[in-house]
This record gives C-alpha cells, structure tokens and sequence, in this order.
C-alpha cells in the first residue's frame, strides 16, 4: 500500500482525495479549479450552480466534456495498491464514478492545448447522483453550444457508450376507510399489494418480446409504507423505474395510474428521458481511431443506468458520447477503485480523439 503516487496522476489523485458526496462538493470544485489554472487553461471559474468550469482556447467552435465532481456517500481510504491481473490501482471514493473520467478529461484537454478557432471546455458538474442540477443549469445556459460532447462516465477505456435509459420515480397512495380487520374489506396495504401484483403482470407481458435490457421497462419497488387516523387508512408504495426509449416519463405515469385498483399517482423528483446516440458520427469515428492507435479493440455499448449524457445531449443536438476509464460495476461499492494503467490509457484515447476533432480540414 503506497500514499504517494506518480506525477502524471496528479489530477487523478488531488480529486479523489476530496471527498466530495453530492452537496458537499465545494472542496473539490476549488482542488479542479486550481488544477485548471496549473495545467495552463485560458479560463477557470465556478459557475452559478457550483459547477467548475475550465476553458482552453477561445475560438468560436466548442467541444464539451462534461463530468460530474460528486460521489455517493460512503469515504473510501485514499491509497495505491497492486492487485493480481491489474496491477497498481487507486482506491478512493470516485475513482470510478466519476473522477477518473472527470481528471481523465482534464488531463487530455491540457495535454491537447489551445487548438485554432475552437473552446475546448471542461465541466466538474455538482449534483449527478441525485437530481443533477449542475447538469440542468448547463443545458440552459445559451453559452454552450457545442458540435461534439462527451460525458464522463466509465466504460473501461476500450469502450464507447451511446446511450441510457431514463428514469423515473413515483409514490402510489391507496387510501380506504378503516375497517375492522374481522372484515372481508381489502385493506389499503391489500390493495396496494394487488396493485403492485397487477402492475408487475403487465410489466411482464410488455417485456415479452424485449430480449435486451435496455429495451425492457424495468420497475422496482423501493419502500413502503402504511398507516391511519383513525377514520381513514392509507398505503403507499415508492417506485422507480428504468425505462427504453419508446416509453417516456408520461407514459409510465400513464400506465401506472391505469393500473387496478386505482391509486393516485405522485411523481417525485426530475424524471428524465432514454437517450440513444447515434453510432457513426464524426465523434464516433474519432473515437474508434484513437481507441485503434493507442492499442485497443473498440466497442459500442448502452447501458440501463441513467446519466447527464440523457438531459445535455437532446438539448445541445450535437453527436454525444460517454466515455471515462473504470469498471461500472464498482460504481458505489466499497471497492471502488482504478487501474493506474487504465487511467493512462483512457487520457491517451481522449487526446487522440480531441486532436482528431479540432485538426484543420485538409
């Protein structure tokens, strides 16, 4: 176990160190910020929503990389260790989502440099893991508007994701008066337990002929909760539901309400669409390029998560990706770490693919 590490994972490292859970951000938006001004950036500012914000260049053509600076709670020992198959690698909460594509970013645009007539900008969001406000703020600001974005999330560095499923959350509340429980009245929780056997039914029948996941709606059932006044008894069942692309957040509200026994629908929180990208774009093929150069075998994939690429990329209209180094099934567990070789190889890929998409036309 090693507390010092390499000089070129310095961003890595001082960003990682920060532990920064989603509204506690302010400590590792100042450690980005510095860091921009380090690696020579034209420009580096917080932005409204706290956001760190980094500019190099000041050409009229933008290309936006956007990370997210947050983590889930749960701080994890900063250290470096060696484990078999992968070699030294960086423990630490947000190594993998999503520091490592964030530094990852950072490191690639200093390493490119200010490239004739182009912004290259990249964005430490606040936010992502729970309702993304940063990411919100950014898609209404009229400032941005590039031709290419990338999201950073991980993928491993071999791998370029092209979309998410949206999400969205409800509470369903069924209220009764209160009965005897000698009765053969159905309660508010038996009716809230019926509900939730109907809707499963239909889930099922709708996914019958979806063999992928992210074709398929994927509801779960997150709480419950019951209780009464004396007078009236009440139910309510607390809902998510990772949803395909044909099936938008009113749709799902639509079905659920339609559902018997009739409940009431409470949507929570910001519900947000699946996005699907296109595979051959200009961004798409500098990716496969620079993925070949430094050594790889490149692939597609999507994912049944959700991410800030589902709210930018339908607003901005430009070919978007997410890209970052890391393996996705550490997001939020307590081994949450990055391959030091990875992380090299994922800035060497990000470099390729800027130096690609900002090199003069012949």
């Amino acid at each position: 176990m090693s507390t010092t590490f390499p000089s070129d994972i310095t961003t890595l490292w001082q960003l990682v160190n920060r532990y920064s859970p989603s509204g506690k951000e302010t400590a590792a938006v100042e450690t980005l910020l510095a860091r921009f001004d380090e690696l020579g950036y034209t420009k580096a500012f917080r932005d409204a929503a706290g956001n760190a914000i980094g500019i190099m260049g000041s050409g009229p053509r933008q290309i936006v990389l956007l990370g997210h600076i947050d983590t889930v709670p749960g701080e994890i020992p900063l250290r470096l260790e060696t484990l078999p198959n992968e070699g030294e690698v960086l423990f630490g909460r947000g190594s993998v989502d999503a520091k490592g594509p964030l530094a990852a970013f950072t490191d690639a645009v200093a390493a490119v440099g200010a490239r004739e007539g182009w912004q290259i900008i990249v964005i430490g969001a606040v936010d992502e893991e729970r309702e993304s406000t940063g990411a919100r703020f950014i898609a209404q600001q009229a400032n941005y508007r590039p031709e290419f974005a990338i999201i950073g999330e991980p993928s491993s560095w071999q791998r370029v994701t092209l979309g998410y499923k949206g999400s969205a959350r409800a509470v369903m509340r069924f209220e009764r008066p209160l009965t005897h429980t000698a009765s053969a009245e159905m309660s508010a929780a038996d009716t809230a337990c019926a509900w939730w056997q109907a809707l499963s039914a239909e889930v099922a029948a709708r996914n019958t002929d979806r063999a992928r996941a992210f074709d398929r709606l994927q509801p779960s059932l997150r709480g419950l909760d019951s209780g009464n006044d004396g007078f009236t008894e009440w139910a309510e069942l607390h809902l998510g539901c990772r949803l395909p692309t044909d099936v938008p957040p009113q749709a799902w509200y639509d079905l659920l309400e339609g559902i018997e026994p009739r409940g009431e629908v409470m949507p929570q929180g910001y519900a947000i669409p699946a996005y699907r990208g296109e595979k051959r774009t200009p961004l798409t093929r500098a990716f496969l390029g620079a993925i070949r150069t430094a050594g790889g075998k490149p692939g597609f994939v999507v994912k049944t998560g959700t991410a800030d690429l589902n709210i930018v990329a339908p607003v901005w209209g430009c070919p978007a990706v997410a890209y970052g180094p890391g393996d996705s099934s550490l997001d939020h567990t307590p081994h949450e770490h990055l391959p030091l070789a990875e992380y090299r190889q994922a800035v060497a890929v990000l470099t390729g693919v800027l130096e690609r998409l900002t090199a003069p036309a012949p």
